[in-house]
């Protein structure tokens, strides 16, 4: 499947030959913005796979596009400029910048630098789903062994045979544990 790249620079002739190179690598350019604001719109829309972004645009420049497009978690960036000062670089750093590339853009160096903030997205990604599955798991356990607590308490049952009623409360009602676990928790509250 064809990468999908947003491109956004202010200057058209610049996109221009962004596109053509990036479509003689075989990606695909879904949108051009020429400004940040229409950038951070237009990935919001089109769900890029990548967004190239240069630094100095109007209306929003590409590090507050950047930061926009990276607190919503809904692309990659990569920020294209023909400026390199180290405070930049910590700016488009704390942005959420995963790539940077200096102006003139050379093709040699662009295929490497989007399959490599490609993988690192990727990654990133796959992290964030563990984390929130771990999350989730962890919350359910604590969700059950505070219905198994109410029941060992309220029908003096052993922590054995309280598991055993939640389990065989899901099965008979063909819902998780934990919704189960919720709703004695729930029916508890109203009993207080």
């Amino acid at each position: 499947m064809e990468t999908r790249i947003l491109i956004a620079d202010d200057e058209a002739l610049i996109r221009m030959n962004l596109r053509e190179t990036l479509q003689e690598q075989g990606y695909l350019v879904v949108g051009e913005a020429g400004d940040g604001q229409s950038a951070v719109n237009m990935t919001r829309q089109l769900r890029p796979d990548l967004v190239l972004l240069d630094v100095k645009m109007p209306h929003m420049d590409g590090l507050a596009a950047a930061r926009a497009i990276h607190t919503e978690a809904l692309a990659p960036v990569l920020l294209l400029t023909a400026y390199s000062s180290r405070e930049l670089v910590a700016e488009a750093r704390d942005a959420g910048v995963l790539g940077y590339l200096i102006k003139p853009v050379r093709d040699a160096e662009l295929m490497p630098l989007i399959e490599v903030t490609m993988a690192r997205w990727n990654e990133q990604a796959g992290r964030k789903k563990e984390l929130a599955q771990l999350r989730d798991r962890l919350e359910t356990r604590k969700m059950i062994e505070r219905a198994k607590g109410y029941l060992m308490d309220s029908q003096n049952l052993n922590e054995a045979d309280a598991f055993r009623k939640i389990q065989q409360l899901a099965m008979n009602s063909r819902k998780t544990m934990r919704e189960v676990a919720q709703a004695i928790m729930l029916a508890q509250q109203l009993v207080s």
